[in-house]
């Protein structure tokens, strides 16, 4: 976690009109920390990809320090703290996605990286059959060593952490307000819960309400720091599609438990296991699907020889390994523009060396 003085710049660049994720991550990408993107002259800022002149003039004559000191004494008071994409600890599977926050605030003291996640989703207008489930698979999933993710919203979110909670395992619900706000405001238990084992996250600085606007891109975070999304109960209008179609752009694993036929609280999961969601019928079904994802990179005698590589080619080569990248990270860290990058990629996989996955990353084969 942050330190109070590292926070401060990491606070004080989000507090700029205009800098959202991907703004933020491109303005890292270029001058390395927050520090030295607020000390850089104008010029030099409009020189960054997706950085315009109005918003490097905003960058430039950010000067404003209530809000960030305000941000900073709650998260005091609220024993929260600010966790960083350049950190450690930050979900690293949420890091590979295309606009992971830059920063997150944090209740709780959870190693989101230790357990594999997984994200259990579903109607906040639950049935008892639904809450029953999701507790199920949410006891199953935390005892099997897994991390329930989930939004602590009414109904199936709710249940599903109650039931990582009773196995005695951690869990992370991710928040569509500020961490310091209860929402529902009935959980406020649950979340004192929850932070005690695990904890409650959020992009949205402390104080922010529970927006309508606010609660898809949540669901963005709970996918994509989740290696697969369980939906447990779902009308055919449910907001869980929201989640279905981040899964599905971030390249994750999509599972659903049926319902009766009769049951409209079931008519959006069964849809989705009609059109290719895995099906669920026990919490054996998840982790049977999920532990190719989880074994390391198969060991073998031979050697595979080194590909005779142009000068373009090579950089991005030895960059990429079998841990899945994306393309963003890969022009940061060679250095070059993600259109080059893309030409080399594409050179790469007429050659049979590198493979793309969904949602832009790349494997070394």
């Amino acid at each position: 976690m942050r330190s109070p003085e590292q926070s401060y710049w990491w606070l004080r660049l989000m507090s700029v009109p205009g800098v959202g994720p991907v703004r933020y991550r491109s303005l890292l990408g270029r001058f390395g920390d927050p520090q030295k993107v607020l000390e850089a002259p104008a010029g030099e800022l409009a020189a960054v990809d997706q950085i315009d002149r109005k918003t490097a003039a905003s960058i430039a004559g950010q000067r404003d320090e209530s809000w960030v000191r305000g941000q900073m004494e709650a998260m005091e008071q609220n024993a929260a703290s600010l966790l960083t994409i350049d950190q450690p600890d930050y979900p690293e599977l949420l890091r590979r996605t295309d606009d992971a926050p830059p920063l997150l605030f944090v209740r709780g003291d959870c190693d989101f990286n230790s357990r594999p996640p997984v994200a259990v989703v579903g109607s906040r207008l639950a049935t008892q059959y639904g809450k029953a489930t999701a507790e199920l698979l949410g006891r199953e999933l935390g005892r099997a060593g897994f991390l329930v993710v989930s939004g602590m919203a009414r109904g199936i979110d709710s249940a599903a952490h109650r039931g990582a909670l009773s196995a005695g395992a951690p869990t992370a619900a991710v928040l569509g307000c500020g961490v310091d706000v209860v929402y529902p405001p009935e959980n406020r238990k649950l979340r004192d819960q929850i932070v005690s084992s695990g904890a409650a996250v959020s992009e949205y600085p402390m104080g922010e309400g529970p927006l309508a606007a606010h609660f898809p891109n949540r669901n963005r975070i709970i996918t994509g720091m989740s290696l697969g999304v369980v939906a447990v109960e779902a009308r055919a209008d449910s907001g869980v599609f929201s989640s279905v179609r981040w899964a599905a752009d971030q390249g994750r694993e999509v599972f659903a438990v049926p319902g009766p036929i009769s049951s409209a609280a079931s008519s959006g999961t069964n849809r989705l296991i009609k059109h290719g969601a895995r099906l669920v019928q026990g919490v054996n079904d998840i982790i049977e699907e999920l532990q190719p994802l989880l074994a390391g990179p198969k060991k073998t005698d031979v050697k595979r020889e080194a590909p005779s590589l142009g000068k373009d080619e090579e950089p991005i080569f030895e960059l990429l390994s079998d841990q899945p990248l994306h393309v963003d990270s890969l022009a940061q860290q060679a250095e070059r523009s993600v259109t080059e990058v893309l030409r080399a990629l594409f050179d790469l996989e007429m050659r049979g060396v590198v493979r793309q996955l969904p949602g832009k990353r790349y494997v070394k084969l």
